[in-house]
């Protein structure tokens, strides 16, 4: 499913709602689209000045568009551990980005990765992690060092992919902001 400007427009609109009501101490109202009614893994980015201000999101598709919009806004902003929750008057200057994935593909082989097309999950008995599509390309990585960076983030050592017991999968993503 391919977003229209004016509903990608509509999601981050309703992101910022979704933290600007927890300030309010309000609900924010979903936006009525038969699209958002749609089940998707998402995740929300949030960057103040260029830098990573909270990120979280569902990898598998647990909640409609709307609801998850609303809630990993929420999440990104106070829940991202490796922040402090966001302040009011950040809430003006952040930059709010939504990476609507596609379902999750098993790899049979790394040689299937294609960089800058590709998000990737690592599922290990000793961890999991997940790299955005767009992460890769940001950073010019190639596919060895998205690997590396992907271990690292799902907590395990350099080369954990090749493990038994570890499955390795793909997706795109819808990223818009």
């Amino acid at each position: 499913m391919k977003l229209s400007d004016e509903q990608k427009r509509a999601l981050i609109n309703l992101a910022k709602d979704a933290i600007l009501a927890v300030f309010e101490r309000r609900v924010p109202q979903l936006p009525d689209d038969e699209a958002f009614r749609e089940k998707r893994g998402l995740f929300v980015t949030l960057n103040l000045k260029g830098e990573l201000r909270g990120c979280i999101g569902y990898i598998q598709p647990y909640k409609t568009i709307a609801q998850s919009v609303a809630e990993m806004a929420v999440a990104a902003a106070f829940e991202d551990y490796r922040f402090p929750p966001l302040r009011r008057e950040e809430l003006d200057e952040i930059e709010i980005e939504i990476s609507l994935l596609s379902p999750l593909v098993e790899l049979k082989s790394i040689d299937e990765i294609q960089v800058g097309r590709d998000g990737l999950f690592l599922q290990h008995p000793y961890g999991s992690g997940l790299l955005l599509p767009q992460v890769a390309t940001e950073y010019n990585w190639d596919r060895d060092t998205f690997l590396e960076h992907l271990c690292a983030k799902a907590g395990v050592r350099r080369g954990a992919h090749k493990d038994k017991g570890a499955k390795l999968f793909s997706f795109q993503a819808q990223v818009f902001g």
